[in-house]
């Protein structure tokens, strides 16, 4: 009924895993309560937002940056960006032009507009430079040999998968409609996102290889391809119920949960091994039944188990009322996922064995 009961109640919770996506969100890692979290909130509520997208944008030629032809390539550009729901606003040397081309004909709202001639831009240009106060410049818009112009977009707060599903979309507009100005957006916000993001993919793919060859290991160990397969249900369903688990009631793995698999694998593999080994002793070298070796095995290794696993999984629980959502999600998944390999450990792995390893005494014990 255990062994039973627990495989099926596991395989169902176990198949909520795929409802998590991986995902992150930097300001999130900070509990409503601190300061930093409050001032983001506010900045993303009455502001711009956190997060920003920049882009160097290259007309191909010195002093390029005055053609029209450049001008209104970039102003294309910025004008899909603000279609964008996600994006409060864009920042470009168009918004330069267009002022100064506007306070030289009288304020003019109709002025509001991108000169036609190359020559008049570039006096426009260099008429605000002169004016400027001493030790500014628009060295923080334009390239030296004024080749180039800067764009910045900035955005309502979106998780590191949004963020990036956002630049690529900008990416495949330039590359269609404007390719001569195509060109690769970056920010810190777009390093993180990437930074997590796949952080996150390689350490899923990581654990997923670690349990492959933890088994092939214990195979070579424990000199049993059968013991070596046993051990992949009590090593990787701990880990896999904790995700259904979170899968159903959080729905997201950020780079904090996707380490879990990592950091408790050790640990749910260290217990299997120590209870495969004393009940392997048993049958071997004891000459025990299945049943007589699972309570030699409780009572050599049960005990130790229980107490190693309950002060891990309170040791790390402390985590769970950290204010940094990295520490808690991880303190709240590892301390899930050794308890659940301790239930597993103590009532489906006895299961399992008697199951699987059927037989009376060995030969050890006959003679």
């Amino acid at each position: 009924v255990l062994f039973w009961g627990l495989l099926i109640g596991a395989t169902a919770i176990a198949a909520n895993a795929v409802r998590n996506d991986f995902n992150d969100d930097t300001v999130e890692y900070f509990h409503e309560s601190t300061d930093i979290r409050q001032a983001f909130d506010f900045v993303q509520e009455n502001l711009t937002g956190v997060d920003t997208i920049m882009y160097s944008l290259p007309s191909g030629e010195e002093n390029g940056i005055y053609s029209p032809d450049y001008l209104k390539q970039v102003e294309a550009f910025a004008n899909w960006y603000r279609a964008q729901p996600e994006v409060t606003h864009v920042t470009t040397f168009n918004d330069v032009i267009k002022r100064l081309n506007q306070n030289m004909n009288g304020d003019q709202k109709s002025f509001y507009a991108i000169p036609d001639d190359r020559e008049l831009a570039a006096q426009y240009v260099l008429l605000y430079e002169l004016s400027l106060p001493l030790g500014l410049d628009l060295n923080d818009l334009v390239t030296f040999d004024k080749s180039a112009t800067r764009l910045q977009v900035n955005i309502a707060n979106l998780k590191a998968q949004e963020l990036i599903d956002l630049s690529d979309r900008a990416d495949a507009w330039l590359q269609q409609n404007v390719p001569d100005i195509a060109t690769k957006g970056t920010s810190v916000s777009i390093l993180f996102a990437h930074i997590g993001q796949n952080n996150i993919e390689s350490m899923m793919k990581g654990s997923g290889l670690a349990l492959l060859l933890i088994v092939v290991t214990l195979m070579v160990t424990l000199r049993s391809v059968k013991f070596g397969l046993l051990s992949l249900l009590p090593n990787a369903f701990p880990a896999m119920i904790a995700f259904g688990f979170w899968g159903i009631f959080v729905g997201e793995v950020n780079l904090a949960v996707a380490v879990v698999f990592s950091i408790t694998l050790g640990i749910v593999v260290d217990n299997t091994i120590h209870f495969f080994a004393k009940y392997l002793h048993a049958r071997t070298e004891n000459g025990a039944s299945p049943e007589e070796a699972i309570v030699y095995a409780f009572r050599i290794v049960g005990s130790a188990l229980t107490v190693t696993a309950v002060a891990l999984g309170l040791g790390f629980m402390v985590l769970a009322f950290s204010n940094f959502g990295v520490n808690s999600s991880m303190g709240t998944m590892t301390a899930m996922t050794i308890a659940i390999a301790l239930i597993f450990d103590l009532l489906f792995l006895p299961g399992l064995l008697m199951r699987f390893d059927k037989g009376g005494k060995t030969a050890a014990a006959i003679q």
